[in-house]
């Protein structure tokens, strides 16, 4: 799931044309914490997952849908 979650982050990222530095200046996650987010490293909560959302503009859902 870790994976899964950081795959569909740095996706939905990069389609939005947005640095890691863009997006922790969004959303208050250091770009430490989106860099292992993005790697599967780190074990994002439940309101995390929706605050990174809605940094990205998306719908949480999308962070987790599989491919």
């Amino acid at each position: 799931m870790r994976k899964l979650v950081g795959n569909n982050f740095a996706r939905l990222r990069r389609e939005k044309g947005l640095t890691q530095e863009q997006v922790e200046e969004r959303s208050g996650f250091s770009q430490q914490y989106l860099s292992g987010l993005e790697r599967g490293r780190r074990n994002p909560t439940v309101i995390t997952l929706y605050e990174l959302a809605q940094a990205l503009d998306v719908s949480h859902v999308e962070l987790v849908e599989p491919n």
